[in-house]
């Protein structure tokens, strides 16, 4: 079973995951503060941790920089009140893959915890397949059949981010911050220019595709999830 560790104060959003959680046959994980998650974590398996930022104590944010700094790699999703741009470029730089504003959409977070899940799959295994085609991290390459196309660093990482996340929506801020980097002199235009030169190396390849969502930014389609 998979082991999600809820961090939540108020007792009846805590008791709302961990119903929702059960509901989809994880095993919920109930924490009160960042302090007994610590406490948890120093003797049980997580696979996925759900936090809130604003806690008595210590907050989502120090909770989450601390796990990374100790080295624990299992998704984090953000659960908070705060929504501002800044809140969440904070939450993403110590350390969170995700980000949810309450209230709460069931749904929604089903949807999330299971994009995480695979995601983390992604990482320890540091390939993406989609029917034939195979996306090596390691060698930067992109396999179908007898084809083996070597991106330049920067198109495979924007290809691989977006194949991690099928149907997600990426700004090209959020692209350029992740690929790029927070401090890059380069323009939001760049992010552009790879996806064009993307859609021109695999236009004929089925199996996947780059769409552009107007006056949003970018999301990638999965062929074999339609």
């Amino acid at each position: 079973m998979i082991s999600i560790l809820v961090v939540e104060d108020d007792p009846n959003i805590r008791k709302l995951m961990e119903d929702v959680l059960r509901d989809e046959r994880y095993t919920p994980v109930p924490a009160k503060d960042a302090q007994e998650a610590l406490d948890i974590l120093d003797h049980q398996h997580i696979d996925l941790m759900i936090t809130d930022i604003m806690m008595p104590g210590m907050d989502g944010y120090t909770l989450t920089e601390q796990l990374r700094e100790a080295k624990y790699d299992f998704p984090i999703l953000m659960v908070t009140a705060k929504e501002t741009i800044k809140d969440k470029r904070r939450g993403f730089i110590v350390g969170t893959d995700d980000y949810m504003v309450k209230p709460v959409d069931e749904e929604e977070l089903i949807l999330r915890v299971k994009a995480l899940l695979r995601r983390a799959k992604i990482v320890n295994e540091r390939k993406i397949s989609i029917g034939q085609v195979t996306l090596n991290y390691d060698t930067l390459t992109v396999s179908r059949a007898s084809e083996r196309i070597t991106l330049p660093q920067k198109e495979f990482m924007l290809l691989y981010k977006l194949l991690s996340y099928p149907g997600t929506i990426f700004t090209r801020i959020q692209l350029m911050d992740e690929i790029w980097g927070l401090d890059t002199e380069s323009a939001e235009h760049t992010v552009s220019v790879h996806i064009g030169r993307l859609r021109e190396r695999f236009y004929d390849w089925k199996e996947f595709s780059v769409e552009t969502v107007r006056g949003l930014g970018y999301k990638a389609v999965r062929n074999d999830e339609r």
